[in-house]
């Protein structure tokens, strides 16, 4: 059996960890809400602000529930429905705009969601597994067993799994820390 060791929602300028509030921002929006959360967290890290908005979005969430971790053997498993799909408009826009057409390689390197993957593995000095899922809804009934076999098997020590959404100024960020020990047990009815 494994365990939810620790959990994160992030949504319209609230951050709830472990069920409790962990920040509140006067911005619902998310620029002003990244920022604000970016300078509570006193992280020196400047490549946050070349990141696209998904990439912010799981970058803070992964911080929240990865603080005080030690173990750089941590899987990393997101997901969410609409890929990268909001710097891939922003890129087409660039490239349709006649006065534009050389859109800056920095919107260009976001147009893939596993991006946000490397980002935290790269922070965190990560080298285990890592996956990014495109799905209708979470595909708990995927990563439960895969979380399961990653911990069994020895390839991590942790898995992080997330649901990430960011379409505009529509954000969510949902994540959690599966280990050996917890407080709450790693089930589908639970991460559901």
């Amino acid at each position: 059996m494994y365990y939810i060791s620790q959990y994160i929602q992030l949504q319209a300028g609230t951050v709830l960890f472990n069920g409790n509030p962990f920040f509140q921002s006067e911005h619902s929006e998310f620029k002003g809400f990244a920022k604000e959360l970016y300078q509570k967290l006193e992280l020196q890290y400047p490549k946050f602000y070349k990141m696209d908005n998904l990439c912010k979005l799981a970058f803070l969430a992964s911080e929240i529930i990865l603080q005080g971790n030690q173990e750089s053997d941590v899987a990393l498993l997101f997901s969410n429905q609409e890929a990268s799909l909001g710097s891939d408009l922003q890129h087409q826009a660039h490239i349709q705009d006649p006065e534009q057409y050389y859109p800056s390689p920095a919107v260009f390197v976001y147009t893939l969601p596993n991006i946000s993957i490397g980002e935290v593995s790269i922070r965190h000095q990560f080298k285990s597994e890592s996956m990014f899922l495109l799905a209708d809804a979470y595909p708990s009934t995927y990563l439960l067993p895969y979380t399961q076999y990653l911990l069994a098997s020895g390839k991590a020590k942790k898995v992080l799994c997330g649901w990430f959404r960011m379409q505009d100024d529509n954000y969510e960020a949902c994540c959690y820390l599966v280990e050996k020990e917890g407080p709450i047990a790693h089930e589908t009815q639970t991460i559901e």
